[in-house]
């Protein structure tokens, strides 16, 4: 299974085309608009979320509410293209009012210079626009379908935030409940955090740096549950499920850090306090005794929740701007300024949701016959059956 997005961020519409669905799966728009409309929610969103409403098309690969097989085309119209036509219009336009329009200042932290000087662009639109996190209004429609696709094999995902600007959840006050326990508090959440007793502290933080003309960063976690053991492969690097999830995470905008289970905490314990203990049962077959680990050994699931978390850096733009310099004069200036957000993080969990959805989906259809939904369901039932009696 693959996709492909087009699409710039003031642009008519973002395009995904997906290949390699099984046929007859569910699938209907209104499934998708509501993961689309979770992802302009949170707390420190700009004032774009009040002008995109965001919706999606299913224009090719469905038919009367289920997948052909086909590739399926989806379509996310801008509805604030209008106001965009004369500036990023397909046509040609005259050279002196090309130069008229051109962004000239990179800012600091943005795909602007550098993603001039590799396409040799002198407007630096021509970066930002494709470069931007809109882009992830269509990766979440394409996770959409990928959780629609779980959801019929019974395996169930949720995102939360677990760290805003320093002000951190307690993790015992989700640890121990379910996917769906932990997903109607977030849905309930203004930050989608997972601890309201921190709630106000985020949303306070987020409040202030905003007024401060700053932007603030934070941590996501993605669990996903009911993954059965073996999904991946240790025989060869580029079949590493967990490696798949990490580029996964870090392919979404201002992402620079991924951790599983522990993470980055193991390094300072000992083995035997790392390593999760090995247990059977009649009932459930193997099990661990901790979930230290996030779910993998090996670059393959263990059977346990896939634990899964991602940091993401502060946006770059900011409205007290920093340094930079004009690529035409190469005089200093104070970096242009577009419409962004203080906070994005909330909005982020979503986005990190809907990857690790799409790539645990394509995980599960490279290893099983897919061609129809009703024989996916059979293959893995069969395949939790043998591994239970492993």
């Amino acid at each position: 299974m693959r996709y492909l997005t087009a699409g710039e961020s003031h642009g008519p519409q973002l395009t995904a085309i997906i290949e390699g669905l099984p046929a007859q799966l569910p699938l209907t728009a209104e499934m998708v608009n509501k993961e689309l409309k979770r992802r302009q929610g949170g707390h420190g969103r700009g004032r774009r979320m009040q002008i995109e409403k965001d919706t999606v098309e299913i224009v090719s690969g469905v038919r009367h509410g289920k997948t052909l097989g086909s590739p399926v085309a989806l379509v996310v119209k801008n509805d604030d293209w209008k106001h965009w036509t004369s500036i990023m219009g397909i046509e040609p336009i005259e050279d002196t009012e090309e130069v008229k329009r051109q962004l000239s200042r990179p800012r600091p932290g943005h795909a602007d210079l550098n993603g001039g000087m590799k396409y040799g662009h002198r407007d630096l639109r021509n970066v930002l626009e494709r470069s931007s996190a809109r882009e992830t209004t269509v990766r979440v429609a394409v996770g959409a379908v990928a959780k629609q696709l779980l959801a019929e094999l019974g395996i169930k995902i949720v995102s939360h935030v677990t760290e805003i600007g320093g002000i951190k959840v307690n993790p015992e006050s989700y640890l121990g409940k379910s996917v769906d326990e932990i997903r109607e508090i977030v849905e309930n959440d203004a930050v989608y955090c997972a601890d309201p007793t921190v709630t106000q502290e985020m949303m306070d933080l987020i409040d202030k740096t905003k007024k401060n003309g700053d932007s603030i960063g934070g941590t996501v976690e993605v669990i996903v549950e009911g993954m059965p053991a073996g999904i991946g492969s240790y025989v060869h690097y580029d079949r590493k499920l967990d490696a798949k999830l990490a580029a996964a995470i870090m392919s979404i905008n201002a992402f620079k850090g991924v951790e599983f289970g522990l993470g980055f905490e193991m390094a300072r314990k000992p083995g035997s306090e790392v390593h999760d203990e090995i247990l059977w049962d009649q009932e459930n077959g193997y099990i661990r005794k901790t979930n230290n680990l996030g779910g993998f050994e090996g670059g393959m699931t263990t059977g346990m929740p896939i634990i899964v978390r991602g940091v993401m850096k502060p946006i770059p733009t900011l409205y007290k701007p920093l340094n930079s310099v004009d690529i035409e004069t190469k005089e200093p200036f104070q970096a242009s300024i577009e419409r962004s957000d203080s906070c994005a993080v909330p909005a982020a969990s979503i986005v990190a949701e809907h990857v690790v959805a799409w790539e645990v989906a394509n995980a599960l259809l490279d290893q099983f016959d897919a061609d129809q939904m009703p024989r996916l369901v059979d293959n893995l039932k069969n395949y939790l059956e043998y591994t239970k009696e492993f």
